[in-house]
């Protein structure tokens, strides 16, 4: 199982890392995101200093590279679904979950170098974070990225087609980034929008990490935003897997 999952993750590795352009544009994002955007925000928070405005936006972008960098992971899945090749790895005498995990954990893998990049920046740029909250951070990413991974898996496996696929990640991507305070918090919002943002799991996720980031590890949003992503993660995961074998017959 475990051997298997290892071999998947391997070979999608290999994959993404063989045309080098694509992930050092990924990584390159969210880094010119810290730079370029953080200090706007700067006239937002109490001190007005640089390093309060990355204590605001630092986590912020960790969940935004979690969420919306494992979300098109997917669209490399539709096309095996339709050059055959999935089908053949199902037939195979590989354990059948592996053909999805392996891809989420590779998934995974890149978020951890993404996210240990951003903290270089963000450290050099002046921010200081606690061990503990640090690693209840890159918790919480984890639990963030491997929703949206298998959410994208899954989805790929239902539709099968990458206009539908984008059409449909398209429509949600801009609500859920506003509802969920990542580029200004959503105290600044106006009042419907503060209402309705708790329904919007990244809000949570963004407020805890907004909370460990400030080291107040008593903030109530972080056991609820851990609760949220770990049983969404749980669902999506079942789902992708469950997904799969209706595919596969």
């Amino acid at each position: 199982m475990i051997r298997h999952t290892l071999l998947f993750m391997v070979y999608e590795l290999k994959k993404l890392f063989s045309n080098p352009v694509w992930p050092l544009f990924g990584i390159i994002q969210p880094v010119l995101y810290l730079l370029m955007f953080a200090p706007l925000l700067k006239s937002l928070t109490p001190g007005g200093t640089t390093v309060d405005a990355l204590r605001m936006f630092t986590p912020a972008s960790m969940m935004m590279i979690a969420v919306f960098g494992s979300l098109f992971s997917g669209f490399g899945l539709i096309a095996e679904i339709r050059s055959g090749a999935l089908e053949r790895y199902a037939v195979s005498p590989a354990w059948r979950p592996s053909i999805v995990l392996g891809r989420v954990v590779k998934d995974m893998v890149t978020l951890v170098i993404q996210a240990a990049l951003v903290l270089v920046v963000a450290a050099v740029m002046g921010l200081r974070i606690g061990f503990v909250e640090l690693v209840l951070v890159l918790a919480l990413m984890a639990a963030t990225g491997l929703f949206a991974s298998s959410l994208s898996q899954g989805l790929a496996l239902t539709v099968r087609d990458e206009n539908g696929m984008s059409q449909t990640l398209n429509l949600f991507m801009l609500p859920i980034m506003l509802l969920a305070g990542l580029f200004i918090p959503i105290a600044f919002a106006p009042e419907w929008m503060r209402a309705v943002a708790p329904i919007n799991p990244l809000y949570h996720a963004v407020e805890a990490g907004r909370a460990l980031f400030a080291g107040d590890l008593g903030a109530k949003e972080i056991p609820i935003a851990f609760a949220l992503f770990i049983g969404l993660a749980a669902l999506t995961t079942w789902w992708s897997v469950r997904s799969l074998r209706k595919l596969a017959g």
